[in-house]
Parts: C-alpha cells; sequence; structure tokens
C-alpha cells in the first residue's frame, strides 16, 4: 500500500479525531529569542537605575521576543492589602513594593514563574495582591490559583512573534501554600503548583540495620503498625519522619535520592502538553532546592522530568531555586536550565522585617535597624559566599521550528563585596575577571550532560550544530 503523504495525513487525523503529530513542533519566526533569568529578589522599582548603571543589560532584557524571570516573593502595600504574615514562611518573609510588578515590565520581563516556596508568605491575600499587581502591569504569570487546577493550568502570553505558554511548578514549597482542587461539598484551596517528591537518606546496608534498631527500640506503641507495615515492604527504614535506605556503594557517605508522586508528575505533564497544544511555544519552569542549596548537582529526578515536560511540548525548561548555577543541557534540540542562579538577590535591604524573623535568629526586635540586622545575618547566614552573587542572563535564539540554534550567556554579578551594602543583590554585567570564572564554573557543571561552551570576549556561547 502506498504511504500516506503529508496531506492525507493530515485528513486522516481529522477524520480521527485525532491532533496532527505537527502540535508538537514550535510555529515562531527564525531568530525567536528567549531570555531567561533565575530568581527576582528585589524590594523597590529598580529601572531607572539599571538604565543609568547597566544600560546594556537592559538592552538585552528588552530586546527578546520573550524575557523571563521566577517572581519570588509578595508584591505589596501594606497599607492596604489588608493580610499579614503567614505562620510559616519559606525560609523568610519576603516582600516587594507594590512598584515592582511594573518596574520589571519597564526592564523587558513579560513572563514570569509564580510557583515557589515564597508564593504565600503572606498568605493568600499576599498571593492575591501580587497577581493583581501582575496583571495590571502586563505580565503574565503561571503557578499560582484558587485552585489546583488553576495553579497547574498553562497561562498565555501573546507578543508578535506568537503565543507563548508556560507551566510553572515548585518542589520546593511549604505545605500550607499547596493549591488542592474541590471535592463534593469540600471547596478548593488557593496557592501553588505543586509537586510532592518523598527524600530517602541513602547509607551502608550496616548503617541501616543499626537504623533499624533505634526505631525498633521505641517506646511500645509509638510507631503506627501501618508504619512498620511499610518498611517491612519497600525496605526502608523511617525514623523521626525521616525514609533511609540501603546502597551497597554508599561505604560512609550518605546521599540523597527522591521519588516523585505519580499523580502529580502526570498531571503536570498534561497541562505542559495543553499548553504547548494550544500555544506557538512552550516553556516549563521549575523551582526546586533539592538535595540542598549547596549542591550544584540537580535532585536525582529533576533531569528525567526536564525531559519528559520537552517530550510532551516544552520547548525549554528553566529551573531555578538553589540560588546558584547548575549545569546546562541540550536535550532533542531544546534547553534545559538547571538552575539559572540569581538575577536580583536583594534579601540585604529587605524591609519591613517580620518580628518571627528576628526572632528566629534570637535577636531582639528593634534593637538594630532592618538595614543591619540583614547584614549581620548574611554574614553570619548561609548567603555570606559570592557564589550566591553570581550568575548569567541565558538570551536564547530558536529556529522557526523551535530548535535552539545558539545561546548565549551574559555572565552577571550583584555586588558581592562593593562598599554600599544597599547595593547587594542588584545586578550588573560582569567584569572580564569575573566573566571568565563564571563561565569556566558553568563549563565544569555543564559537562556531564555532553554541553559544550564556548568562551569568547566574556560571553558563553553554545551552538548546536546538529539539531533534531
Amino acid at each position: 500500500m502506498k504511504p500516506l503523504d503529508q496531506d492525507a495525513s493530515s485528513e486522516a487525523n481529522v477524520e480521527s479525531g485525532k491532533l496532527s503529530p505537527s502540535w508538537s513542533a514550535a510555529n515562531v519566526p527564525d531568530d525567536f529569542t528567549l531570555v531567561a533569568v533565575g530568581d527576582l529578589i528585589l524590594d523597590d522599582a529598580l529601572y531607572p537605575k539599571l538604565r543609568r548603571e547597566s544600560p546594556v543589560l537592559i538592552e538585552i532584557l528588552q530586546g527578546a521576543d520573550v524575557t523571563f524571570g521566577n517572581f519570588e516573593g509578595n508584591a505589596i502595600d501594606l497599607r492596604t492589602f489588608g493580610g499579614y504574615p503567614e505562620a510559616e514562611s519559606g525560609g523568610s518573609w519576603l516582600i516587594s513594593s507594590p512598584k515592582v510588578p511594573q518596574d520589571l515590565k519597564s526592564m523587558g520581563f513579560n513572563l514570569v514563574g509564580r510557583a515557589n516556596n515564597h508564593t504565600t508568605d503572606w498568605g493568600v491575600k499576599g498571593m492575591r495582591y501580587t497577581s493583581e499587581l501582575l496583571e495590571k502591569a502586563g505580565i503574565v504569570h503561571a503557578g499560582t490559583g484558587e485552585t489546583l487546577a488553576e495553579a497547574r493550568a498553562p497561562q498565555f502570553l501573546c507578543v508578535p512573534a506568537g503565543r507563548i505558554s508556560l507551566v510553572s511548578i515548585a518542589s520546593r514549597f511549604e505545605p500550607i501554600s499547596r493549591a488542592i482542587d474541590p471535592l463534593g461539598q469540600i471547596p478548593g484551596q488557593p496557592g501553588l503548583n505543586a509537586l510532592r517528591t518523598t527524600r530517602y537518606v541513602m547509607v551502608s546496608p550496616e548503617r541501616l540495620a543499626e537504623l533499624a534498631k533505634i526505631r525498633d527500640a521505641q517506646p511500645k506503641g509509638s510507631v503506627r503498625a501501618s508504619l512498620m507495615a511499610s518498611d517491612a515492604k519497600t525496605g526502608t527504614v523511617t525514623l523521626f519522619g525521616t525514609k533511609y535506605r540501603a546502597n551497597a556503594e554508599a561505604g560512609d557517605s550518605i546521599s540523597f535520592s527522591f521519588s516523585v508522586d505519580e499523580r502529580d508528575r502526570k498531571e503536570v505533564l498534561r497541562n505542559i502538553r495543553q499548553g504547548k497544544q494550544t500555544s506557538d511555544f512552550a516553556i516549563a519552569t521549575m523551582h526546586t532546592h533539592e538535595p540542598g542549596n549547596y549542591s550544584t548537582v540537580p535532585p536525582d529526578f529533576l533531569p528525567m522530568l526536564a525531559r519528559q515536560a520537552i517530550d510532551n511540548g516544552a520547548d525549554a525548561f528553566i529551573g531555578h531555586g538553589p540560588h546558584q548555577l547548575r549545569g546546562i543541557e541540550i536535550y532533542k534540540g531544546k534547553p534545559i536550565f538547571y538552575s539559572l542562579g540569581n538575577f536580583f538577590f536583594m534579601e540585604n535591604t529587605q524591609q519591613p522585617i517580620t518580628r518571627d524573623e528576628f526572632e528566629k535568629d534570637n535577636v531582639e526586635p528593634m534593637s538594630m535597624t532592618e538595614a543591619e540586622f540583614m547584614e549581620h545575618r548574611r554574614v553570619h547566614g548561609v548567603f555570606k559566599d559570592r557564589v550566591w552573587f553570581e550568575s548569567v542572563i541565558a538570551v536564547n535564539r530558536y529556529d522557526a521550528h523551535g530548535s535552539i540554534k545558539e545561546i548565549r550567556l551574559h555572565p552577571i554579578e550583584m555586588h558581592w563585596k562593593d562598599a554600599r551594602d544597599a547595593d547587594r543583590g542588584i545586578p550588573h554585567l560582569a567584569s572580564a575577571e569575573a566573566s571568565k570564572r563564571i563561565l569556566e564554573h558553568l563549563q565544569k557543571l555543564s559537562q556531564p550532560y555532553g554541553t559544550e561552551i564556548d568562551i569568547r570576549n566574556g560571553i558563553g556561547i553554545i551552538r548546536i550544530s546538529n539539531q533534531e
């Protein structure tokens, strides 16, 4: 039998009620450009300052068809929003001036992810208030909603180059932030698009046996029978809420492995597919801290999920969360950024500060200014090192079918050691020395994925010669 030609094949799909296989291909102009950055943690309007001090950086942001970042925190006016900080935050209660969404729009941002561990720092009211300000500014955002279905749904940005879909996901989130769908008489819960995971601590068989002895030595009745049955079935040891598994090659070391909730995984991929099937170009973005901010290697579940996202139509997978760079992979002609680190990282100038935040650090509230407290916490806390204040802007250039042609990586610094504390966390294009250091670091991080980054004139370049 003579094989169906393309037109006949399309007609067959129409008659069968099935989508044409062409749904997975992008439909954008040649040289379509996506600019992607990591976390946006800023506290006030900075566009005029950046335009004066870093005009080339602004040109990069404004010169793309789509400019994306992860909006981390809440933009609220404390005088009018009528809410309050939640009892639990994503680590701190991030707050931005209500001017920030419009300011980001002026910089060139037109698309942001919202699913992250700071989504409900200021409660559902803060989440809603932020949504209203972003929409008023004309920035499309995804990852939050009044129900889980709404939080998971793709959101769409229409630009001259086409219709762009975005699905925003978080594996690192506060339990209170997770959106839930209604059931019968039970209303839904507003929140974010969560991908639930279970962490396993991998230890040697000998250590697992010792942990089992500790578990079994607990007072009778303090360990549920169902937990013991589950451990026996799966070969795990659950001790004080932590799950352990044996790894014959562990020796004296400890590592972490993660399993993904299958319901969440399938629904996330279905929404990515839905987004691509009704748009010209699709982006999936993921906020994850696992296995921890210390790690330049993504958690073991993330490469699988990122590739599955592309298999389901995503033209780019943009990761963020650990506040530092992780490697870049090119999969089927599409980029996977395992973490783009920070773009704005202005924790140092956050104000006002909640009472709980002072008390978490055992500092008497009002004993110092907010700026003095934040600098004290930075120096004595986690984010004192240079690695948190260096990153890249990724400029992705595509062909008309959505395959990546070239990625240009522009290194940025965020005033790690400048004299003025008020400037810390604000980006500018990196010096020649810093550019070399940042890009050589990113080269090493990307080598395990077979990605080659050429460094020319302080810019990292990834060129794709054999596109699929």
